[in-house]
């Protein structure tokens, strides 16, 4: 038997009637009366019997039918969930972000991506810079959100979000009443300074702000790199700190957000592997695309 056939005959069986059954094939009717002849003989038995003017199903016909409609609808099942694969729609994506990142640029577009794919399974795991792009390069994710720069020639890079510092104070701080500040105002501050391994493009955007401002910061704290200990240090009086502008999004007792008059840029970025054969991560990528296209490409702050 040929699934072909099994169409054919599921069609004649439903219709019982050969012309209705081949119009509904979009075939003519001399061909599918032959290929169900020439079912029957490789069945050895009638599936038809055409002995009166309308043709009703023998017994073997009435076993048949149920048995073709359920293998028809599982293969009809199976090519829809290998297309579903072969498009990118099922299947699972591993995704290692700093923590930076879960702020901004992230969220949105694991929504978007969520509501093209749902039945894809996403794992995520916060992790620090280096972490992410070896776990990237020894294909234990598929994509990676970090700060630039990045710089290996097995990796595809995308920007997805580029944005300024701020300075992050105590509320009781000095300057907390101001709307914006200069970044040498804080040159008498102890700083909470990001760790160089986890987050060191940050890290050097930190010091390069402090250097062009005249004053190299004193260290209280390094080797932060989580987000909420960086605020709660802050919030506790401990020392100052300098993030990206998307921390903003937390909302932290103690802990106000100034503006710098001073030009600092960090960018977030995508990588991937170059030769990466996952649909799942093609259509994430077209998405991530899609999604960077209709955004601002920095996030200015303006002084409230």
């Amino acid at each position: 038997m040929e699934v072909r056939q099994l169409r054919y005959f599921v069609a004649v069986a439903e219709e019982l009637n050969f012309t209705r059954a081949a119009g509904r094939l979009k075939m003519a009717q001399p061909p599918l009366s032959i290929q169900m002849k020439q079912l029957e003989a490789e069945l050895g038995v009638e599936l038809f019997d055409r002995s009166r003017r309308a043709i009703r199903l023998t017994d073997a016909g009435q076993a048949l039918l149920p048995e073709a409609q359920r293998l028809l609808d599982q293969l009809d099942e199976t090519a829809a969930m290998v297309q579903r694969v072969g498009s990118g729609a099922v299947g699972r994506l591993a995704i290692g972000f700093i923590p930076s990142a879960s702020n901004s640029a992230l969220p949105p577009l694991l929504r978007s991506f969520g509501a093209w794919a749902p039945h894809v399974e996403l794992y995520l795991r916060e992790m620090t810079t280096d972490a992410i792009l070896r776990a990237v390069t020894e294909d234990h994710i598929d994509v990676g959100f970090l700060y630039l720069p990045v710089e290996n020639p097995d990796l595809e890079v995308s920007v997805v979000y580029s944005e300024p510092l701020v300075a992050v104070i105590p509320s009781n701080h000095r300057l907390a009443g101001r709307s914006r500040i200069a970044a040498r105002e804080l040159s008498r501050d102890k700083f909470i300074l990001p760790t160089r391994d986890g987050v060191s493009s940050l890290h050097t955007e930190v010091l390069s702000v402090c250097e062009r401002a005249g004053f190299t910061p004193t260290a209280v704290q390094e080797e932060v790199w989580l987000m909420p200990t960086v605020l709660g240090l802050v919030a506790a009086g401990i020392g100052v700190a300098l993030e990206p502008a998307s921390v903003r999004n937390f909302r932290r007792t103690g802990v106000v957000y100034l503006p710098l008059w001073d030009e600092s840029e960090v960018a977030l970025a995508a990588v991937w592997r170059r030769e990466h054969t996952s649909a799942v991560l093609r259509e994430f990528i077209r998405v991530l695309h899609r999604d960077t296209a209709k955004r601002p490409s920095r996030d200015r702050l303006v002084a409230s």
